[in-house]
C-alpha cells in the first residue's frame, strides 16, 4: 500500500471506481506535469447524493459533505490517471461551483469540504489555490461540482 492509500485507509476512506463522464469529454487529461480533472459531482454508490440549491434545498453542512464526496471522486480520477496517488506532487488549483440559492454567500465554507479532505489526505501537497463560485444551476441539479489541477511526477 502506498503512502497516500495508507492515509486514506487511516481516514476510513475507500476510493470508488472513477466515475464515468456524463457527456462528451474526458474525465482527465495529462499535459506535461499537470493532471487536469474534469468537474466531479457528489456521486456515491452510483447515484447523485446531494441535489438542489445549497441554502434552499440543502444546508451548508450538507453542501460541505457534497464537496467532500466530489473531492474523493477527484482522487479516484487521479488514481485512474496515474496508477498511484503517490505521483501527486501538489494540488495546484481547485475550482468549485456551488448550486446556490438566491442570497447564499457561504460558497467558501461549502468548498472547505473538499479543501480539508485534500489536506488531510495529501498533507502540505493538498493545500491549493482555489476559486469558490456560486452558480444558478449545475448538471443533473448537483449541489456541487469541483475540478482539479494536480502537479504530478512524470
Amino acid at each position: 500500500m502506498n503512502n497516500v492509500e495508507q492515509r486514506l485507509y487511516q481516514l476510513g476512506i475507500t476510493l470508488p471506481a472513477a466515475p464515468a463522464p456524463i457527456a462528451a469529454y474526458r474525465p482527465w487529461v495529462i499535459a506535461g506535469d499537470l493532471l487536469f480533472i474534469s468537474g466531479q459531482l457528489p456521486m456515491a454508490d452510483g447515484s447523485l447524493r446531494f441535489t438542489g440549491k445549497v441554502g434552499r434545498d440543502i444546508d451548508a453542512d450538507q453542501g460541505k459533505e457534497a464537496a467532500r464526496i466530489s473531492a474523493i471522486n477527484g482522487l479516484a480520477q487521479a488514481k485512474a490517471a496515474l496508477g498511484s496517488l503517490d505521483r501527486i506532487i501538489q494540488c495546484v488549483k481547485l475550482t468549485g461551483f456551488v448550486n446556490s440559492a438566491s442570497g447564499f454567500t457561504a460558497q467558501p465554507a461549502v468548498l472547505n469540504g473538499a479543501s480539508e479532505l485534500l489536506a488531510d489526505v495529501l498533507g502540505e501537497a493538498g493545500r491549493h489555490a482555489r476559486a469558490a463560485v456560486g452558480v444558478s444551476e449545475l448538471p443533473l441539479d448537483a449541489a456541487v461540482e469541483i475540478e482539479f489541477i494536480f502537479q504530478v511526477s512524470v
